[in-house]
This record gives C-alpha cells, sequence and structure tokens, in this order.
C-alpha cells in the first residue's frame, strides 16, 4: 500500500514537472537578431530578380519569411534612421534630425539622454543585449552604447570609416569593446561577422533570450571589397562597370558574413527560437552604383530611392514562408512590433506603430492614411543648417530637396515614379498636407539637437 501510494505521489510530481516544463517552453521568449546594413539599394538583393547581384543568406531570410515591398527608412541618411529605430520615435523627436559627426561645426544631433531605448526595454523583459557593429548615436558620454541599454558592444562608434582594413575616422580610432579602444586586424565586415559568430555561440547556453543588434557598415562608401569577392563577380558579370562590380562583391561578402552568422544559430541550436530582421538605414548611394530599382534617385534625396529599402523579416513557424506585404511600415516601427512580441507595451509614448498582426496573419494591405513624416537636417552651402522634409499620406507625397526650393506634391499610386509634380494642380491637397507637416516640425523643434555646452 506504502509503494502504491508513494508511486502516485510520483507520478503526480512528474506529472507537474512536465506541465511546468511546458509552460516554460511555451513561454520562452524569442531571440532576436537585427541586422542593419549601411546604404544598401532597394534593390541591391537577388530576391527582386536583379541579374548582377547574387545575396543568396538575404534571400533565405526572405524566402523562409514576409517580404515588405514599401518599408520606409525613417530618413535618407543615417545617424536619424537609427535613431528612430532605437527610439520608437521620430528621429527629430529624440534629436537626431540629422547626422552625428566628429566635429561640432558639422553636427546636426544629439541624442536625447532621457529618450527610452529598445535594449532598454528588452532588458526588462528579461533579454541580454548586444550591439556588433556600428553605432553612430554619440561619440562620448552619456551616449555610448553601454549606457544606452546595450550588455554588450563589439563595434564602432562612429560614421563610416574611412578605410575597412585600418578602421580610422579623421585619424580617429573609434573601434571598442564595450569602452575600450581596440585596434583589431581585418576587414571591418568579417570582424563583424566574426564577433556576431562568438556571440551566438557564447549565448547557446544561456537560459536568457538575446537581441543581437548587428550593423553593419557595408556598403557604406569607401566601397571596399576584399580582392577574391571583386575577382568573382568580375569573372561572373563579364563587362560589368568596375565601380558596379565593386559594389556587388562588397554587398556579396557581408551577405556571405550574415550567412555565417545564420549558420551559428542553426548549430547552436538557437535559429529555431530566432526572430530574423534584415533592413537597411535609407537607400541606395548612385555615385556609387547603387541599385534602387525603378525608383526616383537615392541616398541623401526624399524621393523613394532615398527611403524605400530592401526589407525581410522571419520567424520559424510563426511567419508563413514567402509571404509579402505590401502594407507601409517605417524603421521606428520594429520598436513597438518587437515589444509587442515579447509581451511588452513601450514605457513611454511614441509614434511607431506595431505590424505584428501583419506578420501573423500575412496582410497584404498596400496603403492608409496614418501620415509618414520625413526629416532631415544638413549643412554645407546646399543646405545651411537647415531642413528638408517630406510627409506621406495615403497616396500622396509632398517633398522638398532644398530648404530653399518649393516642396513638390505627387501622387504615388499613379505617378510611383514622382515625375509629374501636381503642386499647381492640387492646392487644397497641398495645403492638408503642409498644415499637418507644419504641425510635425513644430513639435520636432521643442526638442534640443545640440550637446549642451558646460558652463
Amino acid at each position: 500500500m506504502k509503494n502504491r501510494h508513494f508511486f502516485v505521489v510520483l507520478l503526480g510530481l512528474s506529472f507537474l514537472l512536465g506541465c511546468t516544463t511546458l509552460l516554460v517552453a511555451q513561454e520562452k521568449k524569442p531571440n532576436i537578431l537585427l541586422i542593419l546594413t549601411d546604404d544598401q539599394g532597394y534593390h541591391d538583393v537577388s530576391y527582386y530578380g536583379t541579374k548582377d547581384i547574387r545575396t543568396p543568406n538575404i534571400d533565405k531570410i526572405t524566402a523562409s519569411g514576409m517580404r515588405f515591398d514599401n518599408f520606409y527608412a525613417n530618413c535618407p541618411v543615417c545617424s536619424p534612421t537609427r535613431a528612430a529605430l532605437l527610439s520608437g520615435r521620430y528621429q527629430d523627436y529624440v534629436g537626431v534630425p540629422g547626422v552625428i559627426r566628429t566635429y561640432p561645426d558639422n553636427n546636426w544631433g544629439y541624442l536625447n539622454p532621457q529618450a527610452t531605448l529598445l535594449p532598454e526595454e528588452l532588458k526588462m523583459a528579461g533579454y541580454s543585449t548586444a550591439l556588433i557593429g556600428k553605432w553612430h548615436l554619440g561619440l562620448q558620454s552619456p551616449n555610448t552604447p553601454v549606457e544606452r541599454g546595450f550588455d554588450y558592444f563589439h563595434g564602432w562608434l562612429g560614421d563610416m570609416m574611412d578605410d575597412y582594413w585600418t578602421h580610422r575616422r579623421h585619424d580617429i580610432n573609434y573601434m571598442r569593446f564595450n569602452g575600450e579602444i581596440i585596434d583589431p586586424k581585418g576587414h571591418a565586415t568579417d570582424l563583424f561577422t566574426q564577433w556576431s559568430v562568438d556571440y551566438i555561440k557564447s549565448e547557446a547556453d544561456d537560459n536568457r533570450p538575446f537581441f543581437l543588434y548587428l550593423a553593419y557598415n557595408a556598403p557604406h562608401f569607401p566601397v571596399q571589397p576584399p580582392k577574391e569577392w571583386l575577382d568573382k563577380v568580375k569573372r561572373r558579370e563579364k563587362g560589368i562597370n568596375e565601380k558596379r562590380a565593386k559594389l556587388v562583391a562588397f554587398i556579396e561578402h557581408m551577405d556571405d558574413g550574415i550567412g555565417q552568422v545564420i549558420n551559428a544559430l542553426k548549430t547552436s541550436g538557437q535559429y529555431e527560437n530566432t526572430i530574423i530582421i534584415f533592413t537597411s538605414d535609407n537607400g541606395g548611394h548612385l555615385p556609387s552604383k547603387a541599385n534602387n530599382g525603378p525608383l526616383r534617385d537615392g541616398k541623401q534625396s526624399m524621393y523613394e530611392g532615398g527611403l524605400k529599402v530592401p526589407t525581410s523579416i522571419s520567424w520559424p513557424g510563426k511567419i508563413k514562408a514567402g509571404s509579402i506585404s505590401g502594407g507601409m511600415q517605417l524603421t521606428m516601427d520594429l520598436y513597438p512590433t518587437l515589444l509587442d512580441i515579447v509581451g511588452m507595451k513601450p514605457k513611454n509614448a511614441i509614434e511607431g506603430k506595431s505590424f505584428y498582426t501583419t506578420l501573423l496573419n500575412n496582410n497584404v494591405s498596400k496603403t492608409n492614411d496614418r501620415p509618414f513624416y520625413f526629416t532631415r537636417r544638413e549643412g554645407g552651402t546646399r543646405y545651411g543648417g537647415q531642413s528638408i522634409y517630406a510627409l506621406r499620406k495615403g497616396d500622396w507625397k509632398l517633398l522638398q530637396n532644398s530648404p530653399y526650393e518649393g516642396y513638390e506634391l505627387y501622387n504615388l499610386a499613379k505617378d510611383p515614379l514622382e515625375k509629374n509634380n501636381l503642386i499647381n494642380e492640387e492646392p487644397e491637397k497641398y495645403k492638408e498636407l503642409n498644415k499637418l507637416l507644419m504641425q510635425h516640425i513644430q513639435q520636432g523643434g521643442q526638442v534640443p539637437w545640440q550637446r549642451p555646452t558646460k558652463k
């Protein structure tokens, strides 16, 4: 009788332990791998059928998940988009309307130290957080990665690199391991890839989920692919333009690195529970022979070629493989979407909107009436420290590419290549959009974008 009683108790405990294990497994939050490339053109991926480039690893992310055909960067240049990505807010609302640079006389942003960033939120959800690669949101305290929510930083504090092998900008070394200055040898793309592989392997036995923000400098100019990659492209693509060959090789080299990172997830047993996001910070750089598809213009421009970016998201067992979304999203929308996925709401009010239901339900809606605002502040004689703006609402888009010239108005449904300026034919639509844009400018104007001077 005693043995029977013991057996029943043991059976009950086993059942409870099994339920507990199942519950833990069900509640296990996914790892997040967010890959941000630098200046990658809208059609500089082979999944759109671009004939002279091969990006098999980016293509696999796309094929195993959802492709976004109307995904917009928050800005046609670097720092503002990164600020929007990590804050979930319009970049001018967190003090980064323009590019953060080394020298104060040509610096156009200062990330608000009070802004809550995505790694801070994810840490509250139990995540370990890492940034490998390019930061570009501050060169000194309080705006360094380890002070803004990242447990681990291995990468580049600054903007562009003057050379991908020597890793300097204005003869300054911005390579860091957490807060320590380092001087590693090798091509920056290879370094960021290897550091990411090492990080993923180190997380395999950690019970916490991880958020890895992998931000490559490539393919931002100077375009410097390793020789063997350039030779391979030239052998394959007979008669290709020299500049284009270098850019294609540069991107293919980076794509190979992305493949190594994803393979590390698979070999460490973490792939099946990892969301992978691939996107770019702005449109492709035309002088480097980027391919923005049929879109007008490229990096730095408020036309579509400066703002639309290749984007795909995979999540095994959750996102339908091979699905396509024509809905419009902004970079800053990734913030609330990822929080939504892990069961959190943003700590503070943000402008980003979650598209979690789109990911799960294969929503293919093309347009909505939500206004999308774009801001860029810049110096030099072309901008003089002033800002340019754009607003898309539904099918309509209002924009300017110089603070000294008037606005242009386009109906993107009828004129996706932005050839027919309707500013004179549609005065009421111009007034409507201009009113909205002025309200946005007024709100952004309340936020300082210069580092406070010490008194």
